[in-house]
């Protein structure tokens, strides 16, 4: 290796290596796959859309007029609106980098005490739904609390609240279901959400309106107002968000507790859906929840996603559940299909955080 000292024209040519270098370092960067990376960085909604539009194309050309009928579209819209809104109250903890095993459970019991405050108290049917409201809330807002006050993980607090919750539900209603005609006869605003209205050829439910105005107020919330941007803030960074003055334990407080409360107005959705009020019912909504928010491309380390995705996560769950069993296809590939989509999905949300790094 040789000692002599390089010439002036030795480091102009070093240098201009180098530069050549770091230039094609920021021409890959800026490259075509780089730019739709950070595109659905940008937008995590996009693939979830992407997905729902291929999956009609696909459903409508195999099954034709069959599947792009009015009635084959309100039917997806009526199987998903209890996943669709159990999904914006899993979206919202999921948001936060946290999860929320008890929303199913929350749902049923909520809907249980709104028919037993009625029927076995005899209180009006709008204070028994009043009571069911409010029982869902105080549940989400004691998670919110044990998570962000007891500083417990939120999967261990969700799972014991789930098993509690299922078991006072039990308990409580002593595994009784109040039947549709006496609900029908006695307390018909129990029954409310299951109320249709048509819309040109095509009939729709106050359960879908709900769905759909939930989606699109909490939609703006997130995205316009400081305690939306706060939640972000929260699951993308809470020491961070703590530093810049944002008070983390009442985000993470009313995060849970507005969760409770969507749950419970699932409940009220679940009775006007299967028209009675059963213990039962709804025991698959965390499970659903979840798949929901995961295939709408809501990431599960928080910060980043939308509840317009969950959506359309819920609809693609419908569409692939109507066409395959208009195709006459068994129920497990269904299964087999959204588990499919469930992990391809996480790999896209790993694939695309790496547009951040």
């Amino acid at each position: 290796m040789s000692d002599q000292p390089r010439s002036g024209q030795d480091y102009e040519s070093t240098l201009s290596s180098s530069s050549q270098t770091v230039a094609a370092f920021a021409d890959d960067r800026q490259g075509l796959i780089h730019k739709f990376q950070h595109a659905l960085h940008q937008t995590p909604s996009l693939v979830p859309l992407i997905v729902l539009v291929m999956s009609i194309i696909i459903f409508g050309v195999l099954l034709g007029s069959k599947f792009f009928s009015p009635f084959a579209m309100t039917l997806i819209l009526q199987q998903v609106q209890i996943v669709g809104i159990l999904g914006a109250a899993q979206a919202l903890v999921i948001l936060t980098a946290g999860i929320d095993l008890s929303v199913g459970a929350i749902m049923v019991f909520s809907s249980v005490i709104m028919g037993q405050f009625t029927f076995r108290y005899g209180i009006p049917a709008p204070m028994g739904i009043f009571c069911g409201l409010a029982a869902g809330t105080a549940i989400g807002a004691l998670n919110g609390w044990l998570v962000s006050r007891v500083k417990l993980p939120p999967f261990i607090v969700t799972l014991g609240m789930w098993q509690i919750v299922l078991a006072a539900n039990f308990l409580y209603s002593a595994n009784e279901t109040i039947r549709s005609q006496d609900i029908a006869e006695k307390a018909p605003s129990l029954q409310f959400f299951g109320t249709t209205i048509a819309v040109g050829g095509a009939r729709l439910t106050v359960g879908v309106i709900f769905m759909v105005l939930l989606v699109l107020l909490l939609a703006y919330i997130l995205r316009q107002t400081a305690w939306g941007r706060h939640v972000y803030a929260v699951g993308d960074d809470p020491e961070a968000a703590e530093l810049s003055g944002v008070q983390v334990n009442r985000i993470l407080i009313s995060v849970y507790a507005l969760s409770g409360l969507i749950c419970a107005f699932a409940g009220w959705a679940l009775i006007g859906r299967i028209g009675s009020v059963s213990p039962t019912s709804g025991q698959l909504g965390n499970i659903e929840s979840i798949t929901a928010v995961v295939i709408g491309g809501i990431s599960l380390f928080g910060g980043r996603g939308s509840i317009a995705g969950m959506l359309f996560g819920a609809l693609i769950v419908g569409v692939f559940t109507l066409g395959l069993r208009l195709l006459g296809a068994d129920a497990q590939w269904t299964y087999l299909l959204i588990g499919l989509l469930i992990i391809a999905a996480v790999a896209v949300d790993q694939w695309i955080r790496k547009a951040s790094v």
